[in-house]
């Protein structure tokens, strides 16, 4: 079968994409991909966002090539182009199947089977798609055929309802899985801080045992985390060294550091082969100590993202967090002490906040003083806690899932507006990125303006305003 995987066309000006200053590879479409290759599947794949694609050119690119089946991934935020590019295919080319994934369609799948999309692939979905286009191959799509695979949802044209599967149990050995088929991406147009260094994104594990109340990653793979091997990963860490000239890597997972001992051996591994790449990856504050992080930072890790949150204990209390105010302070402190960087992560807009409650969250990241901090906007993802909450309470505004990219507030609180929450943010971001100390220590160490160029528009303005002009008038 000839199958097509794709990122929904349009969506390179979503905010999501234009904020970030980084193209990343979609290493879940990759892997799917991979899966399908080996199966003896041809497969192509169109990284959207990062060619800058629009609706006709991609179809166009479709249409040439002319797939069995196209398959699209899909973030919330993305999925209104989905939408539109299922159902310009169905125009055109209405026999060929479209499939759907990622989180979106997973927890959203009556909506997907709507618009355009035939069959909804839940969850984990590199056997689940496998599994479904052989059955495709050989029967279409039969609903008998469809009712034996795990992990689907689709319409049953035969009686007009949806039917969904039984789960498909995780993969628990993930390094049965091939590597993510980055021979079918578009390996050189991927950047960091809109520069093209050369960067390995990988994944070492799957899951979260914590449920945070705003997060899908617990709902999407799972309670139950899952490590590949420590020579897994430096086995293909080593071919991209070799093949595409990688010189960092950026670890994709929510919670690296968990399993400590998979971090021990991927150093170990690394060394043995003399590859002493820097690295980032992300970590809990409760799952590091002093003498971990200095481990961490005398072993190639340039820069560890903690999510924080909030200054309060109650809030964190209330969303799952499972953490203390107190850990946020020692990380931190440690980070200072140890010479290293730190990025702390930070939520406004609770629905139970009060705007001196986030007032407080922003002194708090400026007392932690980390490297860089991320404010974000409360955002009731389809499939979280906080989703069912916000229903329940009737307190979403904004129902254009384009406008659900954290970047912009789409839910008022009891007792802040939707438009407040919005000048909170860029409150935040002001008083932590704008103060003397911050500019001061960024000038130093040369990177101010590669900062300043991937900040949201009216943040990068400001600096413009407060260091560059000066700047150019004293040379």
């Amino acid at each position: 079968m000839k199958v097509l995987l794709s990122i929904p066309p349009g969506v390179h000006r979503l905010e999501i994409y234009r904020v970030a200053g980084m193209k990343a590879p979609p290493l879940g479409i990759a892997w799917i991909a991979a899966v399908l290759e080996k199966a003896g599947h041809k497969v192509k794949i169109i990284d959207s966002p990062t060619l800058e694609m629009e609706v006709e050119d991609w179809f166009n690119e479709v249409k040439s090539w002319k797939p069995d089946i196209v398959g699209l991934s899909m973030l919330t935020p993305t999925a209104p182009k989905g939408y539109l590019a299922a159902k310009r295919l169905k125009e055109e080319m209405p026999d060929v199947p479209v499939i759907a994934g990622g989180p979106h369609p997973t927890f959203m799948y009556k909506e997907a089977l709507e618009n355009g999309i035939d069959v909804v692939v839940m969850g984990e979905g590199e056997y689940t798609t496998l599994e479904l286009v052989n059955t495709i191959e050989k029967e279409g799509l039969n609903p008998d055929s469809l009712l034996k695979i795990k992990g689907l949802a689709f319409k049953d044209q035969r009686e007009g309802r949806i039917r969904v599967t039984s789960p498909r149990p995780p993969i628990l050995n993930l390094d049965e899985l091939p590597w993510p088929a980055r021979h079918l991406l578009p390996m050189e147009k991927y950047t960091l801080l809109n520069k093209p260094i050369k960067v390995a994104h990988v994944m070492a594990s799957r899951g979260c045992p914590y449920g945070c109340a705003y997060c899908s990653t617990s709902y999407f793979w799972g309670r139950r985390i899952r490590y590949r091997s420590a020579k897994n990963v430096a086995d293909e860490i080593e071919y991209l060294y070799n093949k595409y000239k990688v010189r960092y890597v950026v670890f994709s997972d929510d919670e690296l550091v968990i399993n400590k001992k998979f971090v021990r051996d991927y150093i170990k591994e690394m060394k043995e082969r003399g590859l002493d790449l820097p690295f980032a990856c992300g970590a809990r504050v409760d799952h590091v100590n002093k003498d971990f992080m200095k481990f961490l930072y005398d072993n190639g890790c340039v820069i560890i993202y903690f999510g924080v949150e909030s200054a309060s204990q109650e809030t964190i209390d209330k969303i799952g967090k499972k953490i203390k105010v107190e850990q946020a302070i020692n990380v931190f402190r440690w980070r200072k002490e140890l010479g290293g960087a730190a990025m702390g992560s930070f939520i406004l807009g609770f629905p139970w906040e009060t705007i001196d409650d986030m007032k407080k969250t922003v002194d708090f990241a400026i007392k932690l003083d980390p490297d860089y901090a991320q404010f974000t906007a409360l955002t009731p993802y389809p499939g979280t806690p906080m989703y069912s909450y916000a229903l329940k309470h009737n307190l979403i505004e904004d129902w254009n899932w384009e406008h659900w990219t954290t970047v912009r507030p789409v839910m008022r609180g009891f007792h802040f507006t939707r438009e407040e929450l919005g000048k909170m943010i860029k409150y935040a971001y002001r008083k932590f990125f704008l103060r003397p100390s911050f500019l001061w220590r960024e000038l130093k160490s040369g990177k101010l303006f590669d900062f300043a160029s991937v900040l949201g528009r009216e943040i990068a303005s400001m600096m413009k305003e407060v260091v560059v002009r000066p700047l150019r008038w004293w040379r």
